[in-house]
């Protein structure tokens, strides 16, 4: 339950949007460069998208969230289904121009096709016959990407203004990563996440955390991605709660309307942004 100051202080921020509805928001840019991973032994696109203003304060440094299936985040004829993309570079524009999340750099990591159920997952599965690879992810993220990225832009680098974030089998490794480098990763946004992968085992990863330090999450389902889905988002919910997670760095959330796509995770995309990068304090 949100207390008095907490009500003013949205309040006041909806104004400001009101305010600002009658001037044109000012678009962030991305462009796709091709990065080479010793790690994969493989070359992913990656989308770069920085915020509205980047080239104008050189004096400024930002957040950054690495995000998985990049393909299916900015452009429309390179979704999953053409033109079912999240269009995140647009939520991110909308969110920081009315002052309801900081600017922030954000990396879309394409997925490797036919490998993507490998990478992404944190253990091999003997009843599919796949997976495993999920560290192999993240050391190319954390050991070549991250500092590729660090040493070309205006990132902070230190963890708190560094998350990982997806859906469905990325959801499930960036809960997985966000967990076990909780010292690189100070933010998760785990959007439906596959938590039925090889009998639920990341809700194991879940139980023996034991860092000091916790990562703020995002946690979201859709209601109607099913039964099975909404009973696994709570599991994990309630095992973070075990695990002291609270309001302050947790947030769960159900979508009534919902389903398992890429539309209804473009449709909870923009509140992700704003909960992970809240603006500073009004």
């Amino acid at each position: 339950m949100k207390d008095l100051r907490d009500t003013l202080r949205d309040t006041f921020r909806r104004a400001l949007r009101l305010e600002n509805r009658s001037a044109a928001v000012r678009p962030g840019r991305f462009e796709r460069v091709p990065f080479e991973s010793k790690s994969l032994n493989a070359v992913r696109d990656v989308t770069v998208y920085l915020p509205p203003g980047y080239d104008e304060r050189p004096d400024l440094r930002y957040p950054v969230l690495y995000m998985h299936d990049g393909q299916n985040l900015f452009e429309a004829d390179r979704a999953f289904i053409p033109g079912q993309h999240w269009r995140l570079n647009e939520a991110a524009d909308q969110a920081i121009a009315e002052r309801l999340a900081e600017p922030m750099i954000l990396i879309g990591i394409d997925n490797g096709g036919p490998e993507r159920v490998h990478e992404y997952t944190p253990t091999h599965d003997p009843a599919k016959k796949a997976g495993g690879r999920a560290d192999t992810q993240g050391r190319m993220i954390i050991e070549e990407l991250k500092p590729m990225v660090d040493s070309r832009f205006r990132s902070q680098t230190d963890r708190a203004h560094t998350g990982i974030g997806g859906s469905s089998l990325g959801g499930l490794l960036s809960l997985h990563l966000a967990l076990k480098h909780p010292e690189v990763f100070g933010c998760a946004s785990v959007m439906s996440p596959s938590v039925w992968w090889n009998e639920r085992v990341i809700v194991k990863d879940v139980m023996v955390f034991r860092h000091a330090v916790r990562p703020r999450i995002w946690l979201d389902i859709g209601a109607r991605e099913g039964a099975e889905a909404l009973r696994d988002a709570r599991l994990v919910r309630d095992k973070l709660q075990e695990r002291g997670w609270s309001e302050e760095n947790l947030h769960y959330h159900e979508d009534n309307r919902g389903d398992h796509s890429e539309r209804a995770w473009a449709g909870r995309a923009r509140l992700m942004l704003e909960f992970l990068f809240p603006p500073e304090q009004l």
